[in-house]
C-alpha cells in the first residue's frame, strides 16, 4: 500500500495540481482510536544554563566571556518545563526499542504547549499529535519523539511578553547552551532515544546520535534552529549592545553561536524571524563546523509579509557557502500562507518526513 506520505509529497512543492493551497492530507487529520495514540506529557527538568536577572549567562561549565558575547558566572540551576509526545505503545515496547526525537520551538509569544495548543483540535486531540499518530502507525516515520521545550534561557523563562530589553527575549538567544547541556542530556537518559545509544554514552549527547535527531520551529523557533542550530549571531537589545536595529524592533546582532550541527543532522525553520542571519553566514558556519546537514527546510506562505525577507535574505547564497556539508536543501513558499499554523503545521509534517520518513515516504 502506497505512503500517505508519498502520495502528499510529491503534491507539496508550492502549487498543488488542482489549484488548491498545500495542506496536510485530511486522512491524517482524524485521530486515532485510544489505544493506538501517543502520549502527551509535561516534565520538568533543571536548566544549569540560562541568563540571570543581571542579563549575565549562567553556566555550570567553563564558557569563554568573549564566545557568550557577556559575562559568564555560575549561580544555582531552575526548574523549567517541557511538554513531550511519546509514540503509542512506548511503555510497553522492549527496553531496546529506541525511538528518533525532534526539538520543536515555539514562537516569541508562545510556550511549550504552543505547538499542541495552537495547531487545533482534532475530535478532542491536538491536531499535530493526531498527525504523529498517523505518521507512525502508517510506517511513514519511524516511532519519534516529540520535544517542545520553551525556548527561553532566561531565569523569567515563563514571561511570555514581547519586551526587547527583557531577560525572557534575550534568552531566545541563548538557548543552545540549555539545549546542549541540560534538556539533551535529560531527554537522552529518561527516555529510549536512539541518539543515546548511537552516542555509546547513556545518557550522552555524542556526535554518533546527530542523524537520530532534528531541530525545528516557528517564527522565534525558526530563527533559533537557524541561528543557533546552524550558527548565525545571537542578539541583543540596543539598549544594552549599543547600536542601531536594522529590524525596527530594537534588537542588534552581538556575537556568532557555534552552532549545533554536531547534535543535529536535520533543522527546519518555519516563517523564520527577522533576526535571522543570512544565507552566507550560516552555510559558512555550516562548512566550518564540518558536520553533515543531510536535510534543510525553510517554509514560508506568501501572503506573510511579516517575514517574508528574512525567509529569502536567511536563503540567500546558503547552499553556495555551505558546498557540500549541506544535502538536502527544501525551499517552499505557501500559496495563501500567512503567519499562522496553517503554514506551520503543514510545514511540521513536511518536515517530520523529511528529517525522519521511511523508505518510499519522503518523496525527495
Amino acid at each position: 500500500m502506497e505512503s500517505t506520505g508519498r502520495r502528499r509529497m510529491e503534491a507539496s512543492g508550492g502549487e498543488r495540481p488542482d489549484g488548491q493551497r498545500p495542506g496536510v492530507p485530511d486522512g491524517l487529520t482524524q485521530p486515532l482510536p485510544a489505544d493506538r495514540q501517543g502520549s502527551i506529557q509535561e516534565i520538568d527538568y533543571e536548566a544549569r544554563h540560562y541568563i540571570n536577572a543581571a542579563r549575565q549567562l549562567v553556566s555550570s561549565r567553563f564558557v569563554d566571556p568573549a564566545e557568550a558575547g557577556r559575562e559568564v558566572v555560575r549561580g544555582e540551576p531552575i526548574r523549567k518545563r517541557c511538554s513531550l509526545y511519546l509514540p503509542a505503545g512506548y511503555e510497553a515496547a522492549p527496553a531496546d526499542a529506541r525511538c528518533d526525537v525532534l526539538y520543536l520551538l515555539h514562537g516569541v509569544g508562545g510556550d511549550h504547549r504552543e505547538w499542541l495548543d495552537g495547531s487545533g483540535q482534532a475530535g478532542g486531540r491536538p491536531l499535530l499529535a493526531a498527525i504523529l499518530d498517523r505518521l507512525i502507525a502508517a510506517g511513514d516515520i519511524p516511532p519519534t519523539i516529540v520535544v517542545f521545550p520553551n525556548g527561553r534561557s532566561a531565569v523569567d523563562w515563563t514571561d511570555r511578553s514581547f519586551n526587547t530589553e527583557g531577560t525572557n527575549m534575550l534568552g531566545f538567544y541563548y538557548f543552545d547552551y540549555e539545549l546542549r547541556h541540560d534538556l539533551i542530556p535529560f531527554i537522552d537518559a529518561r527516555y529510549r532515544t536512539k541518539a543515546a545509544a548511537a552516542s555509546g554514552v547513556p545518557g550522552g549527547d555524542g556526535q554518533g546520535g546527530r542523524s537520530h535527531r532534528a531541530l525545528a520551529g516557528l517564527s522565534m523557533g525558526g530563527m533559533q534552529a537557524l541561528n543557533l542550530g546552524l550558527g548565525g549571531f545571537r542578539h541583543d537589545s540596543a539598549v544594552f549592545a549599543g547600536g542601531a536595529s536594522r529590524y525596527g524592533n530594537g534588537l542588534v546582532p552581538t556575537v556568532p553561536a557555534p552552532g549545533m550541527t554536531d547534535l543535529f543532522s536535520a533543522v527546519g525553520a518555519f516563517s523564520n524571524a527577522p533576526t535571522s542571519s543570512g544565507g552566507q553566514r550560516l552555510g559558512a558556519s555550516i562548512r566550518a563546523a564540518g558536520f553533515a546537514v543531510r536535510q534543510l527546510m525553510l517554509v514560508c506562505g506568501d501572503e506573510d509579509l511579516l517575514v517574508q525577507s528574512s525567509f529569502e535574505e536567511a536563503l540567500d547564497g546558503l547552499k553556495e557557502a555551505a558546498g557540500e556539508r549541506l544535502g538536502s536543501l527544501l525551499r517552499e513558499i505557501v500559496p495563501g500562507g500567512k503567519h499562522d499554523f496553517g503554514v506551520w503545521t503543514y510545514a511540521a509534517y513536511r518536515f517530520l518526513l523529511a528529517a525522519f520518513g521511511t523508505s518510499g515516504s519522503t518523496g525527495n
